[in-house]
């Protein structure tokens, strides 16, 4: 069976009652779609349920971080940095006193 409108994986979609999704995966062996709605729900579904829905083409949200479920204070390195830069800079003796 076909899905109509044919789907584009990485692309995003809009359902009839407005929920915002992107298409991330379709089995050609089980004939299903997976999607993954802004929110960060999963739902598979067949050729039958994604025509019911009358996907609508949409273009991808500017806040990629709500499927993800990624908070500004995840999103934010500078920590991450200094403490990356102390180890490094603690190696790089080991290899100069090694070598």
């Amino acid at each position: 069976m076909n899905f109509e409108p044919v789907p584009r994986i990485g692309s995003w979609y809009q359902n009839t009652i407005g929920d915002a999704f992107e298409v991330v995966a379709q089995d050609d062996e089980d004939d299903t779609l997976e999607l993954q709605y802004y929110d960060g729900t999963v739902e598979e579904l067949d050729p039958e349920a994604w025509g019911s829905m009358n996907p609508e083409s949409i273009e991808p949200p500017e806040d990629w971080s709500g499927s993800m479920d990624v908070s500004r204070e995840d999103s934010q390195g500078p920590e991450i940095v200094e403490e990356t830069t102390d180890w490094m800079t603690e190696l790089d003796r080991l290899d100069q006193s090694l070598g």
